[in-house]
C-alpha cells in the first residue's frame, strides 16, 4: 500500500466536513480554487481540487491543528474552540475567518437552579469536550467543578445525572431546547480561523501568500 506524499511544491489544505467545509469553500474560490469532489458523497479522504498542486484533507475538527502543526498539511481552518484545547503551538494564525460562528456556553436542565448552586459554592459536575476552556472559566469565577471529558452527545449527560452542567458550543440552542436543557452562560464567541505551518510559511510562502491575501479579503466582505 502506498503512501501518500505530498511534493516541495504542493499545498495541503486540512479541513473538516460539515459546516467548516461549507463555509471555506468560498474563501476557496476567491482563491481561484474549486475543491471537484464532495467530502459527503466521497470515501476519499484526499479530495483533489482543479488546481492539481493542491489537494484538501478530511479530518477530524480536533485533529486538524494537528495536522498542520506537525506539517502533515500546510494550512487549515479550524474553531477556536478546537484551538484553545489545543494550545496553538508551531501554529500561524493569521486571520479570523468569521465563519462557522458559534458561542461556547455553560447550559444545565430545566429546573437546575445554576445561579443558586455557584453563588452558595456548590461543587459542580461538568461535562465537556472542552476541558481546558471549562477548567479556566470556572477557576476564574471562583467555582469548584468536577470535570467529565466526553466526546460526543453532550446534552445528555444532565439528563442521566452524569453531570450538572455540561460546556459546549451552542449555534441556535435548538438541540437544547429538544433536550430539556437551557443555556445559562456564554463563555465566549467562536468562530473559524486560518491556520498555517509555521515552516511551510517559510518554505512555501510564494504559493501559500496568494492564498492567505484571498482568504483575508474575502473574509471581510
Amino acid at each position: 500500500m502506498s503512501t501518500f506524499q505530498a511534493d516541495s511544491q504542493q499545498l495541503i489544505l486540512a479541513l473538516s466536513k460539515g459546516r467548516i467545509f461549507e463555509d471555506t469553500l468560498p474563501l476557496l474560490e476567491a482563491a481561484g480554487i474549486t475543491v471537484t469532489e464532495n467530502p459527503e458523497t466521497s470515501r476519499k479522504l484526499i479530495l483533489p481540487t482543479n488546481d492539481p498542486d493542491v489537494r484538501v484533507l478530511i479530518v477530524r475538527a480536533t485533529d486538524v491543528p494537528t495536522y498542520v502543526q506537525h506539517g502533515a498539511a500546510d494550512f487549515g481552518v479550524a474553531g477556536k474552540d478546537v484551538l484553545l484545547e489545543h494550545g496553538g503551538e508551531g501554529l500561524y494564525q493569521p486571520i479570523d475567518l468569521h465563519i462557522a460562528e458559534c458561542r461556547m456556553s455553560v447550559a444545565v436542565r430545566n429546573g437546575f437552579d445554576y445561579e443558586t448552586a455557584v453563588r452558595q459554592g456548590a461543587r459542580l459536575r461538568v461535562a465537556t469536550k472542552f476541558v481546558e476552556t471549562a477548567r479556566a472559566h470556572f477557576a476564574k469565577k471562583g467555582v469548584h467543578v468536577d470535570l467529565i471529558k466526553l466526546y460526543g452527545s453532550m446534552e445528555l449527560a444532565p439528563l442521566v445525572g452524569l453531570s450538572d452542567a455540561i460546556v459546549d458550543v451552542v449555534s441556535t440552542g435548538g438541540t437544547l431546547r429538544a433536550n430539556d436543557l437551557k443555556e445559562v452562560e456564554a463563555i465566549m464567541d467562536i468562530s473559524s480561523r486560518l491556520i498555517v505551518n509555521q515552516a511551510a510559511l517559510k518554505m512555501k510562502r510564494e504559493r501559500l501568500q496568494p492564498i492567505i491575501e484571498a482568504f483575508e479579503r474575502a473574509s471581510k466582505k
